[in-house]
């Protein structure tokens, strides 16, 4: 119910496939984790925070310390002021996911992340992925339905998934090229080990 209070992007941008991340998809991910010890206490990297659901979810579940990544700064004005609003604690780090990566490998337990699904840009959440086994020991992720074979392939000798959980989410008509006014996309939330 808290996570319900948090404002999405201001002006999304399409490029970027911002899509707020549903709060229920957000405390189902972050329920899963916790209950696999992957949140109390812990060091959480969000990547691609956006406006910091996930990374607001963790830090009021009881992560030790949370990093939110992203490359918009609007977005992370209003991760800032989502953060204060609810009273979690997160920093936040302008950066991209990829080459240029801001944090230093291996430096923390857990990351949570709504990568893009690659719909405007082909292989959008590879960048995402690598950082993600590159930060971590465990990755809780939001995947397409259906994605699970290629991130099994693509992840081969660097990590392996050890759990999935179903879920839908629902987005609203957004952008001009959209003819719904809302579509409910089958989801996956995907826990990876690092090899």
């Amino acid at each position: 119910m808290t996570l319900q209070k948090l404002s999405g992007f201001p002006a999304p941008k399409p490029a970027l496939e911002q899509y707020a991340t549903p709060a229920t998809v957000a405390a189902r991910l972050l329920h899963h984790a916790a209950g696999e010890d992957a949140v109390e206490g812990k060091r959480v990297l969000d990547l691609g925070c956006g406006t910091g659901m996930l990374a607001c979810g963790a830090s009021l579940i009881g992560a030790g310390e949370v990093v939110g990544v992203d490359v918009d700064r609007a977005a992370l004005r209003t991760a800032q002021a989502n953060a204060a609003l609810v009273g979690a604690e997160v920093d936040l780090v302008c950066g991209e996911i990829g080459l240029a990566f801001p944090i230093r490998p291996q430096t923390f337990d857990t990351v949570v992340m709504n990568p893009p699904f690659g719909a405007q840009k082909k292989h959008a959440d590879r960048p995402f992925i690598d950082c993600a086994l590159a930060s971590a020991g465990v990755v809780y992720g939001i995947f397409n339905a259906g994605s699970r074979p290629f991130i099994e392939s693509y992840i081969a000798g660097r990590g392996r998934i050890t759990g999935a959980v179903g879920g839908s989410f629902t987005l609203p008509r957004t952008f001009a090229f959209h003819r719904r006014d809302r579509l409910d996309i089958p989801v996956e939330i995907l826990r990876i080990e690092r090899c």
